[in-house]
């Protein structure tokens, strides 16, 4: 028995060109167009792949071998997908896992996500390295038409992204004895079992207002991870300086770390390529340890932006961005990094009982 092969190729902004083979599924028009990424992680691609962080991006997995272990419902982290497209070196022929419940191309099909392999990924991401993330297409139609798509695509700068994957409405997740009120900016699952350890989660749409949560009595709020340009979140940097102001112990990761710095006049920038990856290397300022991080986002906060607004907490040993921070008079702190880990290492956990201990002493 032979499997038929569709020959596609990606086509970036700058005229690069990667001859490759569809996978997943495949767009009526033969094109999927996004911000082309790069993520370093090993292990854990069914967990970037349904990550809300990756809306309007198109991943490209460094790892050369993708899909070895399946995929399963129950590692998704959110209800579906959000990135534009996957790019791998080499799909694996057949996976073997005990959990598994399908392969990661039927996955993809069924979540109607496209995808191309077979391409030089080192190449590629070597590209990416030295201009930046670029926006690119791919699939089955020519080589101009990608080229044209390529450049068509709205990027993620000046988009409001966190619009395409926010909760439509809230809803609970039940847990600790605390009550924490979840703003949904692309929040994750793992994220979610995380602090409902700790308390009882209600989580809102992006859009809720600051009235709307104090009217809930939360004991705390959670600002959380989320795709694109802070400075397009509607609304959302006055609805938290509204909460921090009225006392609410707020906890931000990734997004929510931006919005927090944005909130009380930070500035944010994009950077070149992003940071995607289980290991990244992060100090603690106060202890001097060194946590190796799980990262996904583009977007960075201006550090001298914060003089006399926050404390920094945690710096990035690789490029010296800002990782972490403390609003100076308030009960509020956030890391860009993501500490509920899912996937990459959990050497940074500590933060939800760091949130919990400022719940309790409030």
């Amino acid at each position: 028995m032979t499997t038929s092969i569709t020959e596609a190729q990606l086509v970036l902004e700058d005229g690069s060109v990667f001859e490759g083979e569809g996978i997943g599924h495949v767009p009526a028009d033969g094109i999927a167009a996004g911000e082309v990424v790069f993520n370093t992680v090993m292990t854990g691609y069914q967990e970037v792949i349904t990550d809300p962080s990756y809306a309007g991006q198109i991943i490209t997995f460094t790892n050369s071998h993708i899909g070895n272990y399946g995929t399963t419902g129950a590692d998704n982290e959110s209800r579906g997908t959000f990135a534009r497209g996957v790019i791998v070196r080499e799909m694996a022929r057949r996976h073997s896992n005990w959990r598994a419940t399908e392969g990661l191309d039927g996955m993809l099909a069924a979540n109607r996500l496209p995808g191309i392999a077979g391409l030089d990924t080192r190449r590629l991401t070597r590209i990416l390295r030295d201009a930046g993330s670029l926006r690119g297409a791919f699939g089955t139609a020519d080589e101009a038409t990608l080229l044209a798509a390529a450049r068509a695509d709205r990027g993620t700068s000046g988009v409001d992204l966190v619009a395409e994957v926010t909760t439509p409405a809230p809803y609970t997740v039940e847990g600790g004895r605390f009550s924490v009120v979840a703003y949904d900016f692309g929040i994750k699952t793992t994220i979610l079992r995380c602090l409902s350890d700790i308390a009882r989660v209600t989580v809102v749409p992006a859009s809720t207002t600051a009235e709307e949560v104090l009217a809930m009595s939360p004991d705390g709020v959670f600002l959380s991870n989320g795709p694109g340009d802070p400075g397009m979140v509607a609304g959302a940097t006055t609805a938290i300086r509204g909460i921090v102001e009225a006392g609410v112990p707020t906890f931000g990761i990734c997004l929510g770390h931006q919005l927090l710095s944005r909130a009380f006049g930070g500035h944010t920038f994009k950077l070149p390529f992003g940071h995607h990856g289980g290991n990244h290397p992060v100090r603690n300022i106060a202890t001097g340890s060194v946590e190796i991080t799980s990262q996904n986002h583009n977007f960075c906060v201006d550090p001298d932006s914060l003089s006399g607004v926050a404390d920094i907490t945690h710096v990035n040993l690789n490029d010296n961005t800002n990782e972490g921070m403390r609003i100076t008079g308030h009960r509020a702190f956030s890391v860009q990094y993501h500490p509920e880990a899912g996937p990459g290492p959990h050497d940074s956990r500590y933060l939800f009982a760091q949130f919990a201990d400022l719940m309790e002493n409030h």
